[in-house]
Formats: C-alpha cells, structure tokens, sequence
C-alpha cells in the first residue's frame, strides 16, 4: 500500500500558528496548522497527551505525515486542571467544525478529515471518534454547529478506552499517575462518577457507523495498560468494523518507536486505505 499522497520531502510545509477555533468565556481556544505542498490534502487533527492536565499543541510528532503529503492541525483544549469533563471532546469537536468551515480558507479537503492522539490525546480522540451524534459530546462550543463534527479515520497511539476497567488493569506505577488525573478528569474516581466514566469511555460508544481504526500500544506500558487498546479493538471485530492493532514488543509508554519510519509506513497505509475507501476511490 502506497501513501495517499506524497511531496517532494524537501518541501517545508506551510505552518499557522495560533488560529482561534472557538472562543469559551474570556478564553480563546486555538490551533496550529501544518500544510503540506499538496493542495486539497486531507487533514489530521492531532490531540496531545499528557494525563488531560499537561501538554499542548506544540506537542505535534507528525513531521514526516506532512512530508508525506498530510496537512496536520494540532489542537489545544482546556485541560483538566481548567475544566472537567466532557469539555475536552467539546473543545476538539468543536475544532473539527472550525475546520471544516475553513477548508476553502486554507486549502485541505475538508472531506477527508481524521483524527489522531497520543495517551490521553489517543483517549480523547478515540472518543471524538465514535461518539458522532451522542448530543452529551457534541457540545455547544464554537461558532460552526451547523458542521459535522464526524471524521474519516481514528489513530490512537497508546490511548486510553475504557475509564471504568483502567484502574484495575494498571501497575502500581500507572496507579500513581491515573488515579489522580482521573480525579481531575471526571471530578471523582470511576467508582464514585459510574455514569460519568462510561460517557468517557469510547468502548460503550461503539457502532456500525464508525469510521476506520488504527491503534498502536507499546505491550510493556506501564501508564496506559495494553489491555485499553485490546478492549477497544475487540469492540470493533465485534462490530465487524475496520480496524487495525499493532503491539510493539519491548516498549512502554511513548517514545521514537512509535513515529519511526516503520510506524509511518503502517499509519501511512491506513489512512490511504482508510481514506481512499472511505472517498470511493
């Protein structure tokens, strides 16, 4: 399988910072954009991690999928340490309308959108994923309701997906760093917000209806138990959907492995897979 597109690797992208996708309170919520040599390229939504209290849009490891001809568009989002849950989906739906009003304004194909994270961006984004339509996720952010917050592809890289089994899975270790960020995340243990931890877990989202998805996890991941990824891919063989999961041996959490050329190739062919079939092509 080839990639979808491809420029000359020489190409410097197009970069746009600080884009204001949505405006919450006195907050502005921006965006940055990466934009290939290629004209109408599809469009990645990235979705940093860092335990949905850290991080940001700088956080964006997808240098050589723009070099392949992919516009990129990493996302900042209220964290929890600034709201809890469900604002976090709010805020990157919310983005993807933006986007999708924009496409003319930027030059991506606002078609073939797809959305990608690591750890708890992976989480997020999985859940933006396979939630198209349940109004509690939708939100009311941004200007651009009258668009489709829905997507062509999913990319997880070492997500989370399912908040009410993450705790009992976990090391020690990963104990220490979920139980205070899911404290956070819902405003209380998945114990003590059941119903709130479910709305949060893309596994009980699940339908016919979703897109294509490619799930990457390190088999040794102390923070994020592999078994979050095996979870959500069973849902989707279960649902006869497309789908893809590759364990890394030997990894933990994060690191180059995941964004080698190796992995590239494998996303690369995904999405051409994913997209091309998903444009009728």
């Amino acid at each position: 399988m080839v990639p979808l597109l491809q420029t000359a690797a020489s190409a410097e992208p197009r970069v746009v910072r600080d884009i204001t996708y949505a405006t919450v309170g006195q907050r502005q919520l921006v965006l940055d954009l990466y934009l290939p040599e290629a004209k109408a390229a599809p469009l990645i939504v990235w979705v940093h991690g860092g335990a949905w209290r850290a991080g940001s849009k700088a956080d964006m490891p997808l240098g050589d999928l723009v070099k392949a001809g992919y516009g990129v568009a990493s996302v900042d989002y209220r964290l929890s340490t600034d709201a809890a849950f469900p604002a976090q989906v709010h805020d990157i739906k919310a983005a993807i309308r933006f986007l999708r009003a924009k496409s003319k304004d930027y030059g991506y194909d606002a078609d073939q959108i797809v959305v990608a994270g690591n750890s708890a961006g992976g989480h997020l984004a999985a859940l933006v994923g396979v939630s198209g339509g349940v109004k509690e996720l939708e939100g009311d952010v941004g200007d651009h309701r009258e668009q489709s917050s829905a997507v062509r592809a999913i990319v997880s890289y070492y997500g989370m997906s399912n908040l009410t089994t993450i705790l009992d899975q976990s090391t020690p270790h990963g104990l220490k760093m979920r139980v205070p960020a899911l404290q956070l995340l819902l405003g209380g243990q998945p114990s003590e917000k059941p119903e709130l931890a479910r709305l949060a877990s893309p596994v009980f989202h699940v339908d016919a209806n979703d897109p294509p998805l490619l799930l990457l996890h390190g088999d040794q991941d102390p923070q994020a138990p592999i078994n979050q990824s095996i979870e959500l891919w069973g849902k989707y063989e279960a649902a006869h959907l497309r789908v893809k999961f590759q364990a890394i041996a030997g990894v933990k959490h994060g690191g180059k492995e995941f964004f080698d050329a190796d992995r590239t190739k494998l996303v690369l062919a995904f999405l051409a897979e994913s997209l091309g079939a998903a444009a009728g092509r």
